[in-house]
């Protein structure tokens, strides 16, 4: 005979549940960001694995590799390569001193205003030193990388194969009714789309524009600072003038006005303004992801999953926004069941 009543069991059986869920999630820290991409490529390849897999009648197995392949070419293999280039950029223009300088003369003609150079100099050497820690190095973090990868594609191939199951458990042990997990999912799917393809398509021609007009008006690495600018337009409004402004301002200082002006001009007209144009149309196909909720996500995400952070953030906190609003759902229709179950006991009585 157990010296516990059944209640009293089930109640020490939970909190050791969730004293082993508390300790395996903080043992799982170190490639939670894995865990999250593995949830966003899923979501993201969900429509073509069905497609492929379900309706086509291709082999699971094959249709999971294909899709992961693709996901490598893709995404993985670009990354890395920006990572390293980045990296390359910048210890090679923190070794030249002697550009820097004469850029600063140049400036101190262009703008009537004393420029201290000591400041300026370490400003940018701690944005440098800043940029390569946001940048995975290849070397140094080498073991980190292909750990994360393994895990990533890992649970994503089974996720992929057992993709019913998978999804049959979601709903069974989410922390709400059916229909509400239902919702939950279809608005994850429609904050995943509209944060990672839709922001990410306005990123791409962002940079691309950008990229075009450098290599137009005779700027230098328009390749480069195309893809940085891609990246750096994750963040709402700061970011193509973080590479466009500074370099018409080098442009004018050399004493190219028009190159410089031309740049200044298109950039705030057209590079600009096209994110809301195409913001206005992603968002009538998969809903919109409001500016503060990105930047606030920024803010969040850089400094946990570095560079990655520019897409995880803004997916974490429209999850947990995304949560607040089923709860409340949940809540209000709880307390109307509570009242209509109160009115009825009074009209009997």
């Amino acid at each position: 005979m157990s010296v516990f009543s059944y209640k009293q069991r089930n109640n020490i059986n939970l909190v050791i549940i969730i004293a082993l869920g508390v300790l395996i999630a903080y043992s799982l820290q170190s490639i939670f960001s894995a865990i999250l991409s593995t949830l966003v490529l899923y979501t993201i390849m969900r429509p073509a694995y069905i497609h492929l897999a379900e309706n086509k009648g291709w082999n699971k197995r094959v249709t999971a590799i294909f899709l992961i392949a693709i996901s490598i070419i893709l995404i993985v293999m670009p990354f890395y390569a920006l990572s390293s280039m980045v990296i390359s950029k910048i210890s090679e223009l923190k070794n030249n001193e002697v550009f820097f300088r004469n850029l600063l003369v140049k400036l101190q003609h262009l703008i009537p205003v004393k420029i201290n150079q000591d400041l300026i100099q370490e400003g940018l050497n701690r944005l440098g030193n800043w940029a390569t820690q946001l940048f995975p190095s290849l070397i140094s973090s080498a073991v980190n990388i292909i750990l994360s990868l393994l895990v990533m594609y890992f649970l994503l191939y089974f996720m992929l194969i057992e993709r019913k199951k998978f999804e049959f458990s979601l709903i069974k042990y989410a922390p709400f009714r059916e229909q509400n997990a239902l919702r939950f999912g279809d608005e994850m799917r429609n904050t995943t789309y509209a944060n990672v393809l839709g922001q990410g398509l306005i990123c791409l021609v962002q940079g691309s524009l950008l990229s075009l007009s450098f290599y137009v008006l005779g700027y230098k690495d328009p390749v480069f600072w195309g893809v940085i600018t891609t990246f750096i337009s994750f963040v709402p409004v700061l970011g193509p003038p973080v590479v466009f402004v500074p370099a018409a301002i080098l442009q004018i200082a050399n004493g190219n006005n028009f190159a410089g002006w031309a740049m200044l001009i298109f950039g705030f007209v057209v590079i600009i303004n096209i994110d809301n144009v195409l913001r206005f149309i992603i968002a009538k196909k998969v809903g919109n992801i409001h500016p503060i909720i990105t930047v606030i996500g920024v803010i969040i995400g850089i400094p946990l999953f570095g560079i990655l952070g520019l897409v995880f953030g803004p997916l974490l906190l429209s999850y947990f926004i995304l949560l607040v609003k089923i709860y409340e759902t949940s809540t209000l229709a709880s307390e109307r069941l509570e009242r209509i179950k109160t009115n009825n006991e009074h009209t009997e009585l």
